[in-house]
Protein backbone atom coordinates (compact mmCIF):
# COMPACT_ATOMS: atom_id res chain seq x y z
CA UNK A 1 0.00 0.00 0.00
CA UNK A 2 1.16 3.40 -0.92
CA UNK A 3 2.48 6.40 1.72
CA UNK A 4 -0.83 8.46 0.92
CA UNK A 5 -3.27 5.01 0.83
CA UNK A 6 -1.58 4.10 4.08
CA UNK A 7 -2.12 7.57 5.29
CA UNK A 8 -6.00 8.21 4.06
CA UNK A 9 -6.60 4.51 5.80
CA UNK A 10 -5.26 5.16 9.58
CA UNK A 11 -6.36 8.84 9.13
CA UNK A 12 -10.62 7.42 8.15
CA UNK A 13 -10.18 5.61 11.06
CA UNK A 14 -9.57 7.52 13.56
CA UNK A 15 -10.70 11.02 12.14
CA UNK A 16 -14.57 11.71 11.93
CA UNK A 17 -14.29 13.43 8.69
CA UNK A 18 -11.69 14.47 6.22
CA UNK A 19 -10.33 18.05 6.37
CA UNK A 20 -11.81 20.53 3.86
CA UNK A 21 -9.43 23.34 3.51
CA UNK A 22 -5.19 24.46 2.74
CA UNK A 23 -5.56 20.98 0.87
CA UNK A 24 -2.19 20.49 -0.36
CA UNK A 25 -0.96 21.98 3.28
CA UNK A 26 -3.25 19.23 5.20
CA UNK A 27 -2.70 16.47 2.90
CA UNK A 28 1.50 17.07 3.42
CA UNK A 29 0.70 16.82 6.83
CA UNK A 30 -2.20 13.91 7.13
CA UNK A 31 0.74 11.69 4.92
CA UNK A 32 3.31 12.60 7.19
CA UNK A 33 1.47 12.09 10.25
CA UNK A 34 -0.30 8.88 9.30
CA UNK A 35 1.51 7.59 6.67
CA UNK A 36 5.25 8.08 7.60
CA UNK A 37 5.26 9.02 12.08
CA UNK A 38 2.46 6.64 12.72
CA UNK A 39 3.80 3.88 10.65
CA UNK A 40 7.19 4.21 12.38
CA UNK A 41 8.26 2.27 15.77
CA UNK A 42 5.77 -0.09 17.73
CA UNK A 43 3.43 2.20 19.43
CA UNK A 44 0.03 0.83 19.57
CA UNK A 45 -2.39 3.66 18.71
CA UNK A 46 -3.86 4.23 22.18
CA UNK A 47 -0.29 5.34 23.17
CA UNK A 48 -0.28 7.62 20.72
CA UNK A 49 -2.77 9.16 20.81
CA UNK A 50 -2.41 9.87 24.21
CA UNK A 51 1.16 11.28 23.66
CA UNK A 52 -0.97 13.63 20.82
CA UNK A 53 -3.31 14.95 23.39
CA UNK A 54 -0.27 15.47 26.11
CA UNK A 55 1.69 17.16 23.60
CA UNK A 56 -1.21 19.58 22.60
CA UNK A 57 -2.92 20.34 25.69
CA UNK A 58 1.20 21.33 26.36
CA UNK A 59 0.78 23.71 23.79
CA UNK A 60 -2.77 24.83 24.52
CA UNK A 61 -3.41 23.47 20.66
CA UNK A 62 -6.99 23.07 21.63
CA UNK A 63 -8.44 22.49 17.98
CA UNK A 64 -5.37 19.74 17.58
CA UNK A 65 -6.57 18.55 20.62
CA UNK A 66 -9.78 18.20 20.45
CA UNK A 67 -8.90 15.78 16.99
CA UNK A 68 -6.54 13.47 18.97
CA UNK A 69 -9.29 13.40 21.90
CA UNK A 70 -11.67 11.93 19.36
CA UNK A 71 -9.18 10.01 17.98
CA UNK A 72 -8.45 8.29 21.09
CA UNK A 73 -11.96 7.89 21.49
CA UNK A 74 -12.18 5.84 18.52
CA UNK A 75 -9.28 3.79 19.53
CA UNK A 76 -10.30 2.37 22.18
CA UNK A 77 -8.45 5.20 24.46
CA UNK A 78 -9.91 4.95 27.98
CA UNK A 79 -11.89 8.19 29.05
CA UNK A 80 -10.28 7.57 32.72
CA UNK A 81 -6.65 7.42 30.69
CA UNK A 82 -7.19 10.40 28.99
CA UNK A 83 -8.38 12.78 31.71
CA UNK A 84 -5.67 11.44 33.71
CA UNK A 85 -2.54 12.37 31.44
CA UNK A 86 -4.26 15.87 31.16
CA UNK A 87 -4.41 16.38 35.12
CA UNK A 88 -0.94 14.87 35.13
CA UNK A 89 0.08 17.67 32.91
CA UNK A 90 -0.71 20.40 35.77
CA UNK A 91 2.19 20.80 37.97
CA UNK A 92 4.40 21.54 34.72
CA UNK A 93 2.28 23.46 32.42
CA UNK A 94 -0.16 24.96 35.03
CA UNK A 95 -3.96 25.10 36.35
CA UNK A 96 -5.14 27.37 32.91
CA UNK A 97 -3.68 25.51 29.80
CA UNK A 98 -5.47 22.41 31.96
CA UNK A 99 -8.91 23.93 32.73
CA UNK A 100 -8.71 25.41 29.27
CA UNK A 101 -8.33 21.61 27.68
CA UNK A 102 -10.29 19.94 30.19
CA UNK A 103 -13.51 22.33 28.93
CA UNK A 104 -12.90 20.59 25.58
CA UNK A 105 -12.31 17.11 26.97
CA UNK A 106 -15.40 17.37 29.02
CA UNK A 107 -17.60 18.84 25.67
CA UNK A 108 -16.00 15.39 23.87
CA UNK A 109 -17.34 13.18 26.54
CA UNK A 110 -20.94 14.08 26.69
CA UNK A 111 -21.09 14.71 22.67
CA UNK A 112 -19.73 11.02 22.93
CA UNK A 113 -22.77 9.97 25.87
CA UNK A 114 -19.85 9.21 28.44
CA UNK A 115 -21.45 9.89 32.41
CA UNK A 116 -19.23 12.61 33.85
CA UNK A 117 -17.48 12.64 36.41
CA UNK A 118 -15.83 9.90 35.99
CA UNK A 119 -15.13 7.89 38.65
CA UNK A 120 -12.63 9.06 41.38
CA UNK A 121 -9.07 8.26 41.10
CA UNK A 122 -7.70 9.84 44.20
CA UNK A 123 -5.80 7.57 46.59
CA UNK A 124 -4.71 9.71 48.98
CA UNK A 125 -5.57 12.02 52.11
CA UNK A 126 -4.48 15.01 53.66
CA UNK A 127 -2.79 12.91 55.81
CA UNK A 128 -0.88 10.87 53.54
CA UNK A 129 -0.46 12.95 50.25
CA UNK A 130 2.88 13.56 51.51
CA UNK A 131 4.03 10.08 52.45
CA UNK A 132 2.92 8.75 49.25
CA UNK A 133 4.17 11.07 46.85
CA UNK A 134 7.57 10.71 48.57
CA UNK A 135 7.77 7.26 47.63
CA UNK A 136 6.47 7.86 43.94
CA UNK A 137 9.59 10.52 43.93
CA UNK A 138 11.87 7.82 45.76
CA UNK A 139 10.59 5.49 42.91
CA UNK A 140 11.65 7.37 40.33
CA UNK A 141 14.90 9.49 41.29
CA UNK A 142 15.95 7.55 44.72
CA UNK A 143 14.39 7.82 47.91
CA UNK A 144 18.35 9.02 48.96
CA UNK A 145 18.09 12.03 46.42
CA UNK A 146 14.54 13.24 47.29
CA UNK A 147 15.44 13.15 50.88
CA UNK A 148 18.68 15.05 50.53
CA UNK A 149 16.95 17.54 48.16
CA UNK A 150 14.31 18.19 51.78
CA UNK A 151 17.81 18.12 53.83
CA UNK A 152 19.83 20.88 51.75
CA UNK A 153 17.07 22.93 50.77
CA UNK A 154 17.16 26.63 52.87
CA UNK A 155 14.83 27.14 55.12
CA UNK A 156 13.23 29.58 52.40
CA UNK A 157 12.99 26.80 49.82
CA UNK A 158 11.67 23.93 52.05
CA UNK A 159 8.36 24.59 51.28
CA UNK A 160 9.36 24.16 47.33
CA UNK A 161 10.10 21.05 48.39
CA UNK A 162 7.40 19.76 50.50
CA UNK A 163 5.05 20.95 47.23
CA UNK A 164 6.69 19.17 44.87
CA UNK A 165 6.17 15.63 46.80
CA UNK A 166 2.79 16.48 48.59
CA UNK A 167 1.20 18.58 45.67
CA UNK A 168 2.94 17.45 41.93
CA UNK A 169 3.78 13.89 43.56
CA UNK A 170 1.22 13.20 45.95
CA UNK A 171 -1.63 14.64 44.40
CA UNK A 172 -1.35 13.69 40.74
CA UNK A 173 1.69 10.84 40.48
CA UNK A 174 -0.16 9.21 43.06
CA UNK A 175 -3.46 8.55 41.19
CA UNK A 176 -4.99 5.38 39.25
CA UNK A 177 -5.50 5.13 35.70
CA UNK A 178 -2.29 5.20 34.66
CA UNK A 179 0.93 3.73 35.96
CA UNK A 180 4.27 5.24 36.83
CA UNK A 181 5.77 4.33 33.78
CA UNK A 182 2.92 5.91 31.58
CA UNK A 183 3.03 9.39 33.93
CA UNK A 184 6.98 9.45 33.44
CA UNK A 185 6.47 8.86 29.65
CA UNK A 186 4.32 11.47 29.33
CA UNK A 187 5.92 14.15 31.60
CA UNK A 188 8.59 13.51 29.22
CA UNK A 189 6.94 14.96 26.55
CA UNK A 190 5.46 17.78 28.36
CA UNK A 191 8.87 18.89 29.34
CA UNK A 192 10.08 17.98 25.73
CA UNK A 193 6.99 20.14 24.00
CA UNK A 194 7.42 22.91 26.78
CA UNK A 195 10.71 23.53 25.59
CA UNK A 196 13.64 25.69 28.33
CA UNK A 197 13.30 23.10 30.86
CA UNK A 198 16.65 21.17 29.96
CA UNK A 199 17.60 19.90 33.49
CA UNK A 200 14.00 18.88 34.52
CA UNK A 201 13.51 16.96 31.48
CA UNK A 202 17.27 15.21 31.89
CA UNK A 203 15.97 14.27 35.50
CA UNK A 204 13.21 12.90 33.78
CA UNK A 205 14.89 11.06 31.54
CA UNK A 206 17.09 9.14 33.90
CA UNK A 207 13.23 8.56 36.01
CA UNK A 208 12.30 6.72 32.98
CA UNK A 209 15.09 5.03 32.57
CA UNK A 210 14.67 4.32 36.37
CA UNK A 211 11.21 3.22 36.07
CA UNK A 212 11.48 0.86 32.96
CA UNK A 213 10.81 3.11 30.32
CA UNK A 214 13.91 2.33 27.51
CA UNK A 215 15.70 4.30 25.39
CA UNK A 216 14.05 3.08 22.48
CA UNK A 217 10.40 4.15 23.64
CA UNK A 218 11.61 7.61 24.56
CA UNK A 219 12.87 8.09 20.86
CA UNK A 220 9.23 6.83 19.76
CA UNK A 221 7.80 8.72 21.62
CA UNK A 222 9.53 11.81 20.93
CA UNK A 223 9.63 11.06 16.82
CA UNK A 224 5.28 10.98 17.84
CA UNK A 225 5.80 14.59 18.80
CA UNK A 226 7.40 15.93 15.73
CA UNK A 227 4.86 17.73 13.66
CA UNK A 228 2.86 19.47 17.02
CA UNK A 229 6.47 20.77 18.80
CA UNK A 230 8.66 20.91 15.83
CA UNK A 231 11.99 19.36 14.75
CA UNK A 232 14.41 22.04 17.23
CA UNK A 233 12.18 21.19 20.18
CA UNK A 234 12.70 17.35 19.14
CA UNK A 235 16.48 17.53 18.17
CA UNK A 236 17.39 19.00 21.76
CA UNK A 237 15.19 15.89 23.76
CA UNK A 238 17.17 13.73 21.07
CA UNK A 239 20.47 15.17 22.41
CA UNK A 240 19.18 14.71 26.24
CA UNK A 241 17.93 11.33 25.58
CA UNK A 242 21.62 10.55 24.12
CA UNK A 243 23.12 12.48 27.18
CA UNK A 244 21.90 10.42 29.72
CA UNK A 245 21.51 6.76 28.14
CA UNK A 246 24.89 6.47 26.48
Amino acid sequence: MERSEKAQKLYDTLHASPLDYDKEYQQIMKDFIYGDVYQHGTLDLKTRELIAIVANTTNHTLETLKEHVVAGLNCDLSPIAIKEAVYQCTPYIGVGKVTDALRVINQIFIDYSIELPLCSQKTVTDETRFEKGFEVQGEAFTKEAIQSGHDQAPKELKHIQNYLSEYCFGDFYTRTGLDLKQRELITFIMLSTLGGCENQLRSHVGANIRVGNSRELLIEAITQCIAYIGFPRTLNAINIINEVTL
